[in-house]
């Protein structure tokens, strides 16, 4: 008798957890190929170029720029924790390109728009 509600709720429950897998699944390849990325930058993200390389050259990158403010580990410091973004490709490009006023320095004269997208590799691998 208890076995067709027993079944409902199994998969009610299932339904859920796909669709919430599904979200974020959408969530991040929308924001690893948002249309609104700068053409040059866009290029080398939605050409699959992640790279194991590419990640490593993001974390140079990220140590020799952010991780005085982001902390060594990026959980933050005087910056904000780095792990787990949830904003777009184009928003961190345009963060770190040009800063955010009294709060973060730009970076446009020190890295070109391949370095950003190293550097944005590298902060999609911190979970």
């Amino acid at each position: 008798m208890h076995h067709p509600l027993l079944a409902a709720v199994l998969a009610v429950a299932l339904a859920l957890v796909g669709t919430a897998m599904l979200a974020t699944t959408v969530r991040h390849s929308a924001a690893a190929v948002s249309h609104e990325l700068p053409e040059s930058t866009r290029a080398l993200l939605t050409a699959g170029q992640i790279t194991p390389q590419l990640v490593r050259n993001g974390e140079k990158y990220y140590f020799n720029s952010c991780a005085h403010c982001h902390g060594t580990d990026a959980r933050g410091d005087e910056g904000p924790d780095l792990h787990g973004l949830e904003i777009s490709d184009r928003r961190i490009a345009t963060v770190i390109k040009h800063g955010i006023k009294g709060e973060m320095p730009s970076f446009a004269k020190k890295h070109d728009d391949a370095d950003i997208v190293a550097m944005i590799a590298y902060l999609r691998t911190l979970k």
